[in-house]
Order: structure tokens, then C-alpha cells, then sequence
């Protein structure tokens, strides 16, 4: 019985770790760019989009698909490195294995 008791203890523990750095994948972000620095996309640990910032040289009348082509590639990279974050934030409880509803 102190076995189980000793277990859900730590069980416990590690659901409030999990918790906490889930909390701080808010404050913590990522950049996505794309056109060698053109377009830069900030997002949080969250995926919320934080920022966008476009140079000017990347604002063609003449060729506005290009630009969207940029914004969404910056943003497209910005979330694959927040996957990325979470994953190497929240692994460390799950041993790597995804767990659906978790992150």
C-alpha cells in the first residue's frame, strides 16, 4: 500500500511539472522567416501568432501572390518550430511519445 501511495505522489508531481510547462510554452517563442529574412513571423509555445513584420523590399504591387507566398511560408515555419518547442519541452515527461490532447 505505501508502494501505491509513494506512486501517486509521483504521478502528481509530474502532472503539475507538465502543467507548469505547459503554462511556459506561453511566454516562450518562436521566429519563422522566409525570402532570406524578408518576412518574419513570431508565434508562442501556443501557436498564437505574436508578430509579423515585412520589409519593404518584399512589397511588390505587381506581384502580390509572392508576398502571401512569403507571409505563409514564414508562418508555416514559425508553427513547425513551436511544434518542435513543445515537443522538446513536454517529451521530457512523456519520453517522446505524443500523446493526443496533451500538445
Amino acid at each position: 500500500m505505501n508502494n501505491m501511495n509513494q506512486m501517486m505522489k509521483q504521478v502528481k508531481k509530474m502532472q503539475e511539472q507538465m502543467l507548469k510547462a505547459q503554462e511556459q510554452l506561453e511566454t516562450k517563442s518562436v521566429e519563422g522567416t522566409a525570402g532570406g529574412g524578408v518576412v518574419t513571423v513570431t508565434v508562442n509555445g501556443h501557436k498564437k501568432l505574436l508578430n509579423i513584420v515585412i520589409k519593404p523590399e518584399a512589397v511588390d504591387p505587381d506581384d502580390v501572390e509572392m508576398l502571401q507566398d512569403l507571409v505563409m511560408t514564414a508562418v508555416n515555419d514559425a508553427l513547425t518550430k513551436a511544434d518542435e518547442l513543445a515537443n522538446q519541452d513536454m517529451g521530457k515527461f512523456t519520453g517522446g511519445m505524443k500523446i493526443p490532447g496533451l500538445f
